[in-house]
């Protein structure tokens, strides 16, 4: 049976368009690595492991990510705990105002894409995980390009699907203090 009997002539040329179109859509829509950072291992004393946080290891590659994955009303994301306190693990002051917050404040950090050049500075996004919902301020940047220097407290770069919280926020959320360190989580703007 020839093409032009199951659709009209010129269909078939549409219909090779519309279909590239639509693969090309959803590739854009994804998001991949950008690059590869190799680990330094940190001088003596030089990465912070409070709240499990990992440093990097001499000559392993870390995936890098200019993007995260595409924004919806429950955008899925993996919860981190970090502190925002000077001598936290979350290194230096935070990137939306150059200043350290209480831990018992409910803050957060998102990965690169989704911090948007500091675009989220101090708006809240709304957190859902473990049956329960909390409200939060972003203040910095869970640094998804660069990683395993000074800056970054010799910490490898985040993944691109990160919301680093405050100990507020996991209390909020009810998870039991042994259990914090990672959740999988929805979250959108609020």
């Amino acid at each position: 049976m020839k093409s032009s009997a199951i659709f009209p002539r010129g269909s078939t040329v549409l219909l090779v368009i519309l279909l590239s179109t639509i693969c090309l859509v959803t590739e854009a829509q994804q998001c991949r690595p950008s690059g590869r950072i190799r680990g330094r291992q940190p001088p003596p004393g030089q990465c912070n492991q409070e709240n499990d946080s990992d440093c990097c290891v001499e000559g392993k590659m870390y995936l890098t990510y200019r993007c995260s994955p595409p924004l919806s009303r429950h955008t899925k994301a993996y919860l981190t705990l970090n502190s925002f306190e000077a001598g936290g693990d979350g290194g230096g002051p935070s990137e939306c105002d150059n200043k350290y917050h209480n831990d018992s404040n409910r803050v957060v950090a998102l990965s690169t894409g989704w911090y948007n050049n500091g675009g989220r500075c101090h708006n809240h996004i709304r957190i859902n995980g473990n049956g329960r919902s909390v409200v939060a301020m972003v203040v910095d940047e869970c640094d998804s390009m660069e990683g395993c220097d000074v800056d970054h407290d010799y910490q490898p770069p985040c993944p691109n699907n990160i919301v680093d919280a405050s100990k507020a926020v996991w209390e909020a959320l009810g998870v039991p203090r042994g259990q914090w360190g990672g959740l999988d989580i929805t979250w959108s703007d609020a």
